[in-house]
């Protein structure tokens, strides 16, 4: 978390020493110590309820999953457009043969 080193505790060490005095200094060590034990414990509970909550996995599968998504939409559309394209061929052939005047004259030239 912090980069803190030897000389940076030896020298917070000795100013403590100085500051406090040798009768306090066990107690100011056992406060401080408890204080960054609770830190810590409030750290590592935010980090696992984020973690519940927003799981990692979940976060890196979802691009994958809406590519597959994606897909199966221009499948989809691929389908229809090719099923749209083919009652389209099949209603003008239908409406030439309906209006195709040479059908009349096939059957004996007798209107229906």
């Amino acid at each position: 978390m912090f980069d803190i080193g030897f000389w940076e505790l030896a020298m917070i060490s000795v100013v403590a020493l100085l500051v406090v005095g040798p009768e306090r200094l066990p107690g100011l060590v056992r406060t401080t110590s408890g204080w960054i034990r609770k830190l810590r414990g409030f750290v590592s509970s935010v980090k696992s309820d984020l973690e519940n909550e927003f799981p990692a996995d979940d976060l890196q599968e979802k691009p994958e999953a809406l590519n597959d998504v994606y897909e199966m939409i221009d499948e989809t559309r691929d389908a229809l457009s090719t099923a749209s394209r083919e009652i389209s061929d099949d209603l003008n052939k239908t409406a030439t043969i309906n209006t195709d005047p040479s059908a009349d004259k096939k059957d004996g030239g007798a209107p229906a």
